[in-house]
């Protein structure tokens, strides 16, 4: 038996070849193994075969696509799962008829023998063999033939999990640089004292391996600080995967997290890593973490607690290392109470807690980050500049933001849109005014609804209030509000800024911002 040709395969597969290259070295060496005019590979797609390597054949063969039902030949290699040989004088017509190099038109008296090829028990495509001079494939012996079509198939399916797995390596390097690319300190934009206590905060527990809960408003940003905290950790260099809670259906949620095993159930055609899985030795983000059903999270808790997970429909045990990061909109103290999320995986998650602080309270923030959303809009839209006008900054200045920084982003891109129309999009300068913001946005301020009711200015208190508001403006009065009822508990609490807190259901973290924000000394003693 000749040896060398073996060796010429496994040699190959240690070389960075693309995969043309690749398969026709293949096929040489066995042209090599077994004497022979032609040789050619061809991978099975849908109903017909196509070459992707020839010896002996015009190139044109490699553009061809053999259907198997208009070609008999084929279609008898691909029935039989051994080594299939026609007889010399077979009167079914060649395949490759026209297609010899030798410049024949048509294949009478010749040896020709096929075999399918398969991979992982599916059929992957057939290897054909033919000499022009009738019996040279008389003498081969079965076993080493057998033997050589064996190391063919080999050789494919390393090949071909080589190039699957490098392409998902490189699927997984770009998403994870996609995702890291707007992470990191600089991508939290702001000076306020709010955001730069929240920035001391990242930076602090980033470093270890504590499970953080992110708490905060609806569009505060709480994916960018998941996306900070992971970049400034030991672990980023490896992957940041994150999962929405409250976008999965029920019946998912659990093979999404921890994989499920073929079989599983219904529609589970193949075993699947969960997100656990592809987190290993990175960081989980659980986004919307209290949206998770309670039978998903006793399971959840299993896995922090022990780093132990198990695939959908498996009882094999998995072993994994991962720093679990999660965020959520929700209060999750009063979910606990009202019996609705675990209090141990409350305790699990909330290692650290991070509360981000609502745009609101941010101060001028408001304009540092309309700076960053007016010049992404300007590559986006193709314009040379956009500014704000004064009555614009006025008008985000005074404004609540329910809806956060997302909000302010939507807003300034439909602005952006409204001005471009207005004054063309080859302006030097494209000013944004306060009605370029869109009617919209004045409707939804918040002085409006307070007008709109009648009924309050009945009472007489609440035409005091109203009063106020007209005065002061409606920002300015709440945080008059807002001042005058952390007083009051200061001095019912005796200045204990944990009690204060707890009485007021706010994160003491919070609460400090938010005295601050409204110029109480925190470390007064009241």
């Amino acid at each position: 038996m000749n040896i060398v040709p073996f060796i010429d395969i496994v040699e190959d597969l240690n070389r960075d070849l693309i995969k043309s290259e690749r398969y026709l070295r293949l096929i040489l060496a066995i042209q090599r193994a077994i004497p022979c005019d032609v040789v050619a590979l061809l991978k099975l797609k849908h109903d017909h075969l196509v070459p992707v390597a020839v010896v002996g054949l015009k190139q044109q063969a490699l553009a061809r696509q053999f259907s198997i039902n208009h070609h008999p030949r084929l279609q008898q290699i691909l029935a039989n799962p051994h080594i299939t040989r026609f007889d010399a004088d077979s009167t079914l017509p060649d395949p490759y008829d026209g297609l010899v190099d030798d410049g024949s038109e048509q294949l009478h008296v010749h040896d020709c023998m096929g075999s399918t090829i398969y991979i992982d028990g599916k059929a992957w495509g057939v290897l054909t063999l033919d000499a022009m001079k009738a019996g040279s494939f008389d003498s081969l012996n079965p076993t080493e033939t057998r033997a050589y079509i064996a190391a063919v198939a080999a050789a494919i399916s390393t090949s071909e999990h080589i190039e699957a797995l490098e392409v998902q390596v490189e699927r997984n390097h770009q998403v994870a640089q996609c995702m890291l690319a707007t992470a990191g300190p600089s991508s939290i934009i702001g000076n306020s004292v709010a955001i730069t206590d929240l920035l001391s905060e990242i930076n602090t527990v980033a470093a270890s391996d504590l499970s953080v809960l992110i708490t905060g408003e609806t569009g505060v940003g709480k994916e960018l600080v998941a996306k900070s905290i992971h970049q400034q950790s030991r672990r980023s260099e490896q992957p940041l995967v994150q999962i929405n809670c409250a976008a999965l259906p029920e019946s998912i949620v659990e093979s999404e997290l921890f994989g499920h095993v073929k079989g599983a159930y219904s529609g589970a055609v193949s075993d699947r890593r969960g997100r656990f899985e592809l987190a290993d030795g990175g960081t989980l983000f659980l986004d919307e973490v209290g949206e998770l059903p309670l039978a998903v999270q006793a399971k959840l808790l299993r896995a922090l607690q022990n780093g132990e997970i198990q695939r959908v429909g498996s009882d094999n045990i998995i072993v994994v290392d991962v720093r679990i990061v999660a965020a959520t909109n929700r209060n999750l103290q009063l979910e606990v109470k009202e019996g609705r999320f675990r209090a141990d995986l409350y305790h699990r998650l909330s290692v650290y807690p991070l509360p981000v602080p609502p745009l609101r309270e941010r101060g001028k923030d408001v304009i540092l980050l309309a700076g960053y959303f007016l010049e992404k809009s300007q590559h986006q839209l193709g314009v040379a500049k956009l500014r704000l006008q004064q009555t614009a900054i006025d008008q985000l200045t005074q404004y609540h933001w329910p809806g956060n920084v997302r909000e302010l982003e939507h807003l300034l891109s439909r602005a952006a849109l409204r001005a471009i129309s207005e004054q063309g999009r080859h302006a030097s300068i494209i000013s944004i005014s306060r009605v370029h913001l869109g009617s919209e946005f004045v409707v939804n301020y918040p002085v409006a609804p307070a007008i709109a009711e009648v009924d309050i200015i009945n009472d007489s208190n609440a035409a005091a209030a109203l009063s106020q508001v007209l005065t002061l403006g409606l920002r300015d009065s709440t945080d008059e509000y807002q001042r005058q009822i952390i007083q009051t508990v200061l001095a019912t609490e005796r200045g204990n800024l944990a009690a204060v807190a707890r009485s007021l259901q706010l994160d003491r973290s919070n609460l400090i911002r938010t005295m601050r924000r409204l110029g109480l000394d925190p470390n007064a003693a009241y």
